[in-house]
């Protein structure tokens, strides 16, 4: 994962610490996609953060499952704030990859235990993730993440 040089956003750019926080006390992400014919698509999407990757637990039958299946790269943004000097976020870009079975019906895999807790946790409040058999799991650990808050600013 590469912390992006902001050259122009230093004040107000996230420390590891304020990131980690950040991504794991927010609950919806925006998640940008590119079709076959070159048709961009943001949709929001619950996620989970295990400190290094974001989690995105899809709808198999959608638009944005069926554009990652053929192009794996995707841009996602998590923010916060209504005000100009309270708005914060991070943006995470690289290429998604597709854990577990699909649709998941809940196998026992080892690679999905922290990220569904966390997910049923922080979107459900329980212990363990309930399996629809629509979802399935993808996994962006980012190659590049931007972040802002512009609450660093001060008063407007």
């Amino acid at each position: 994962m590469t912390v992006a040089e902001q050259r122009r956003g230093r004040r107000i750019m996230m420390s590891p610490g304020e990131l980690d926080d950040f991504l794991s006390t927010q609950r919806t992400c925006r998640v940008a996609t590119v079709g076959a014919d070159g048709t961009p698509h943001v949709s929001a999407l619950w996620f989970a953060w295990d400190g290094g990757s974001l989690w995105l637990y899809s709808v198999v039958r959608s638009r944005r499952w069926a554009q990652l299946r053929h192009d794996q790269r995707v841009a996602v943004i998590v923010d916060s704030g209504e005000e100009y000097d309270q708005l914060r976020g991070v943006e995470l870009s690289g290429r998604v990859e597709f854990v577990g079975e699909i649709p998941r019906v809940g196998e026992l895999r080892a690679e999905l235990d922290t990220a569904e807790t966390l997910f049923a946790r922080k979107n459900f409040g329980l212990e363990e993730l309930p399996h629809d058999g629509r979802h399935a799991w993808v996994r962006l650990t980012p190659e590049k993440i931007v972040s802002w808050d512009f609450r660093k600013l001060g008063p407007v």
